[in-house]
């Protein structure tokens, strides 16, 4: 999917004339990376990436992470899941109207529009009374958040407001601490709502001391940033390591989208893959940042993957300045990747994706978004059932082991490589789920119409997809009903009251409306239910 940056007209990327700080150093691209070589000193954020040609087909044994990258790190470099802001939705994609039911780190989550304060709410998707979901519930005539099983009401501070079991010459109990919700800390940032996973009161003020990660882009009123955002029958780590892998685009997701000389130019095959240059540049706890020929990479932990043609203005001082005829090109026309990649549970994630541009803007203001939708859609879709299997295999041999798994022999897998390295070293190798789940269970492979569902999964968490559907559903009833109508109108019409001409011009309207119905409803089915994908047919 990295490969959007390709398929559209980006001016070439800066070119670095010098030896950068941190660098991943090769001797020869073409011979065999060895996970051996990946070091890291320490706990220092420099290291280089070196390769050496393998002694014999028998060295097997080098494909091995060294032990300090599989060991589980503790104290201040262990990466703290529940320290972090997370993504829950786009705005766009929320009804004020109404609460929607969420779950992100195996949280579950009711997130509604709190008209009083004024503000988006992130609570407790369960009512403290019999545990029912407040996301199936819904906002009252005086803007709080009612739980329709028994009418408990909230309000935006998470308080119980209205218990109305409860005698009014009794006891208060509704201001009774158990009968409050918990609230999490939550801001809307990129048109984004993000939530902090701790309820603890003394959090409440965190957004003044740790905000969630910046994109200068997305704040860029000259950029277009439509967005999108589905649900992943695959977990986390499969997804972020499958959006760093520029390598898969031509293969994958071929005939999907039209590919620049990034992949072009030595066409051995029909696809046209080729060696990629991938140079890592930097990693800690907090990510790691690389460059590739066309531009630049950054993984913002735990849940950003940005690639751009700029870098992130904290990262310019370690790339060299380019040249005034480059920085001028690069100022006329820009573009970004942007995938938020949300844990959800186990075999489970979301993402948010937006591809930031500062060209052809007058596209997005006059296609609607859900346009866009189908063909995003349909490069999930293409190496959806890849990565599902991927996931299975990978938890059987052990995620600590998927060096030794893996054979990975050249560097455009550089990215994943280091990102194994980080999920490993800083997090030994999963989620911290809290024991909320077990790891090593996954959901149950469903059958392939519902693994592939883009329903439930995209178009109902849409509200472009969502309105289109209902209107495209709208429109092929009324064909149908012209169709019909049309034929009733000619059998009741006695020969001499319609000439033959317009009786045929009748007939003709007919089957056109009927076709085109039949045409709308393989079209609606395609487009937001299920769209399988065969690799060996295209």
């Amino acid at each position: 999917m990295e490969a959007v940056l390709a398929a559209c007209a980006v001016p070439s990327s800066r070119i670095l004339n010098s030896k950068p700080r941190f660098r991943c150093s090769f001797s020869n691209p073409r011979l065999p990376i060895s996970p051996n070589s990946l070091i890291i000193g320490g706990k220092s954020s420099r290291f280089t990436t070196a390769v050496s040609a393998p002694t014999s087909s028998t060295a097997t044994p080098t494909n091995s992470p060294p032990e300090s990258e599989t060991g589980f790190v503790s104290g201040s470099d262990k990466f703290d899941w529940y320290a972090n802001w997370y993504p829950v939705m786009p705005v766009c994609d929320l009804d004020k109207k109404v609460p929607h039911g969420k779950k992100v780190m195996g949280i579950d989550l009711v997130v509604w529009w709190d008209r009083n304060e004024k503000q988006w709410k992130v609570m407790d998707d369960a009512c403290p009374h019999r545990l029912a979901p407040l996301s199936d519930g819904r906002i009252d005539q005086w803007g709080r958040l009612q739980c329709v099983y028994h009418g408990w009401c909230f309000n935006g501070s998470g308080d119980c407001k209205l218990i109305p079991q409860a005698p009014p010459d009794g006891p208060p109990v509704h201001t009774f601490k158990q009968a409050c919700v918990a609230v999490y800390p939550s801001i809307v940032q990129h048109d984004i709502i993000w939530f902090w996973p701790n309820s603890d009161p003394k959090y409440k003020n965190i957004i003044e001391t740790n905000k969630p990660p910046y994109i200068p882009e997305l704040e860029d009123p000259s950029f277009t940033k439509l967005m999108a955002n589905r649900d992943i029958p695959y977990g986390y780590d499969v997804l972020v390591e499958n959006l760093m892998d520029p390598a898969h685009v031509p293969y994958a997701h071929y005939g999907l989208m039209r590919l620049s000389d990034m992949f072009w130019i030595h066409k051995i095959d029909r696809e046209g893959g080729k060696p990629l240059e991938i140079n890592v540049r930097k990693q800690d706890s907090k990510g790691f940042f690389s460059k590739q020929e066309w531009g630049y990479s950054n993984f913002i932990a735990p849940c950003v993957y940005r690639s751009s043609t700029d870098p992130l203005p904290e990262q310019e001082n370690e790339f060299p300045a380019p040249a005034a005829s480059d920085k001028a090109a690069s100022s006329k026309r820009k573009l970004s990747l942007i995938f938020i990649c949300i844990p959800v549970s186990p075999g489970r994630s979301r993402l948010i994706w937006t591809f930031p541009r500062n060209f052809g803007v007058f596209i997005d203001k006059i296609v609607p978004r859900w346009v866009f939708h189908i063909g995003q859609n349909t490069i999930l879709d293409s190496d959806l059932h890849l990565l599902h299997v991927e996931e299975r295999k990978i938890l059987e041999r052990g995620p600590k082991n998927w060096q030794k798994a893996c054979f990975i022999p050249t560097k455009s897998d550089a990215n994943v490589v280091t990102f194994r390295r980080w999920f490993n070293k800083y997090s030994g190798a999963q989620v911290d789920w809290r024991g909320k789940f077990d790891p090593s269970l996954l959901p149950p492979t469903p059958p392939r119409e519902q693994l592939f569902d883009r329903y439930w999964s995209h178009v109902e968490n849409c509200s472009s997809c969502k309105k289109a559907h209902k209107y495209l559903n709208a429109l092929e009833v009324i064909l149908q009903i012209a169709s019909v109508a049309m034929i009733g109108v000619m059998a009741v019409m006695n020969q001499t009251t319609l000439s033959k001409v317009a009786r045929i011009a009748v007939l003709v309207a007919a089957v056109l409306s009927f076709a085109a119905s039949k045409w709308l409803s393989h079209f609606i089915y395609k487009t937001f239910h299920y769209h399988d994908y065969n690799h060996a047919l295209v």
